[in-house]
């Protein structure tokens, strides 16, 4: 008999759960993972200007849904795209490398 799960258990929760069952879901979750913390940037940085989705798309010049599609951290997105997002926000957009070590890295950023 399989035990029950409460009803209100966490997305979280739930989400290692699984990760634990499949291989597959944990290379979707590594796969992700970028555009998800790039969409808790665009969620932070759009919410202390305290603007809504729609008009942080008519700052950027593109559609709703496009804005939407980006905080949902399940799609990849332009550097083009990145750019207007960063000036619509008022933040620079930083891009580089990063070679050596996962505990020293050596970053080699340049500011778009």
């Amino acid at each position: 008999m399989r035990k029950r799960v409460p009803v209100g258990t966490a997305t979280a929760l739930a989400r290692s759960r699984r990760a634990l069952r499949s291989a597959a879901y944990r290379a979707e979750q590594q796969r992700l993972a970028q555009f998800e913390e790039l969409a808790r940037l665009v969620i932070k940085h759009r919410g202390a200007l305290g603007i809504s989705q729609k008009e942080l798309a008519r700052r950027v010049g593109t559609s709703h849904s496009a804005i939407s599609r980006i905080e949902s951290g399940r799609h990849k997105t332009s550097v083009e795209t990145l750019q207007r997002l960063a000036h619509a926000l008022g933040v620079r957009l930083v891009i580089g490398f990063e070679s050596g070590p996962a505990n020293r890295p050596i970053r080699e950023l340049v500011s778009a």
